[in-house]
């Protein structure tokens, strides 16, 4: 196990690097710049096995511990920024205007960059390392893409690990739990049929806007009433396009929305309660909806073995009390989830400290948070990976 005050020095390179990305966030999978700029790193530590182009933008790099064989763990860091302005005012805020490392994947991606330096240079682990540099986690399923390209398989991977910031947790805490730890998400579309005609003479038209207004209303019965209030659902409509004039009552409307749920069931039947209740309460007015809903992000789910593994590699470094082994889950989902999906591992938050939300333009990664991060990586390989 390592003592935090040897990861000083490295905190102030890595500290450089996540700033230089914050300056210049690229987003999705045109990470380009970032890509090279990780790449470069990797390759200057002494990393020979760096492959390049995964999912597009994604890379792999292998390092190969001293200790003999062993199995090969994956290690996960997301890269891509957000499509949104900053109004952090710090001096290294985005360069780029409406784009922005508003979720501290910056930070993710330096703090791996830091783990890899020092595990290239000490190499105390049997087995293998691979180092997971992801794009498009915020808007483009990165992760199932990186799956899907066979990097489990290709790479040997056996166990994989994620982690992520967690504004409102002290700088130097961090917080799991076993199974769920992040929501199944799905989206929804709906158009809302009517039939349009002058605003004066409502009787003579079936108007989607009055339909769509209890659609909506009526949707929230989804949780309210038909959902074990033991279980966790949350459906949120948060599109809405209506007319053009004043004085027309429009053909359609159409809805949009979100289906977050912490069981598998809860998410599939979604889509036929959302259907059930939409259509008839369109019928019961005259109308009709057509929906379209799509399963998207499936739950991200800790296994045991792995979330104990984790929890010793963070308690090593920060003590019992530092470590929140029972932390509620979030509605929040994860493409994260699809690479626990292929293989067995866990997820677990760092504390960034009394900062503004994720994805909120005043939001900026902790870089007092950055040893910890550091740290736990090095940690978590020295321990799944110990020498005997």
């Amino acid at each position: 196990m390592r003592d935090l005050e040897v990861f000083h020095d490295l905190q102030r390179e890595a500290t450089d690097w996540r700033r230089y990305l914050h300056q210049n966030p690229e987003l999705g999978y045109r990470l380009e710049n970032t890509a090279r700029f990780v790449a470069e790193k990797l390759a200057s530590f002494g990393i020979n096995h760096i492959e390049t182009g995964i999912a597009e933008t994604g890379i792999v790099a292998l390092i190969h511990g001293q200790g003999g064989d062993g199995p090969t763990i994956g290690l996960r860091a997301d890269m891509d920024a957000l499509p949104m302005p900053e109004a952090s005012n710090k001096p290294w805020s985005s360069t780029i205007p409406g784009k922005m490392h508003g979720c501290g994947h910056d930070g993710h991606t330096a703090m791996l960059l830091g783990a890899a330096k020092y595990l290239a240079s000490t190499r105390n682990f049997k087995g293998a390392v691979a180092l997971i540099f992801q794009p498009a986690e915020e808007d483009g399923r990165g992760g199932e893409r990186m799956v899907q390209e066979g990097i489990m398989d290709r790479f040997g991977i056996s166990q994989v690990f994620g982690m992520h910031n967690e504004p409102g947790l002290d700088v130097g805490t961090f917080a799991i739990c076993n199974g769920p730890v992040m929501a199944a998400l799905g989206e929804f579309d709906i158009v809302v049929k009517g039939r349009g005609g002058h605003a004066a003479e409502p009787h003579r038209s079936v108007d989607p806007i009055v339909i769509a207004a209890q659609i909506i209303l009526g949707l929230q019965t989804l949780v309210s009433r038909q959902t074990d209030p033991l279980k966790s659902l949350v459906v949120s409509v948060t599109k809405l396009r209506a007319g053009e004039a004043y004085n027309v009552i429009p053909e359609t409307v159409e809805l949009a929305g979100t289906v977050r749920a912490l069981a598998p069931s809860l998410r599939e039947s979604a889509e036929k309660q959302i259907h059930a209740a939409a259509q008839g309460i369109a019928r019961g007015f005259g109308g009709d909806i057509e929906l379209n809903y799509r399963c998207l992000e499936p739950l991200t789910v800790n296994s045991t073995a792995e979330t104990n593994l984790a929890i010793k590699a963070a308690r090593a470094l920060v003590g019992s009390d530092a470590v929140n082994d029972k932390f509620p889950p979030a509605m929040g989902s994860e493409d994260f989830s699809y690479m626990l999906e292929a293989r067995p591992g866990s997820y677990i938050y760092l504390g960034n400290g009394q900062t503004a939300a994720v994805h909120n333009p005043e939001y900026d990664f902790n870089d007092e948070a950055m040893p910890y991060g550091i740290a736990y990586w090095v940690n978590l390989v020295e321990t799944v990976l110990a020498v005997d």
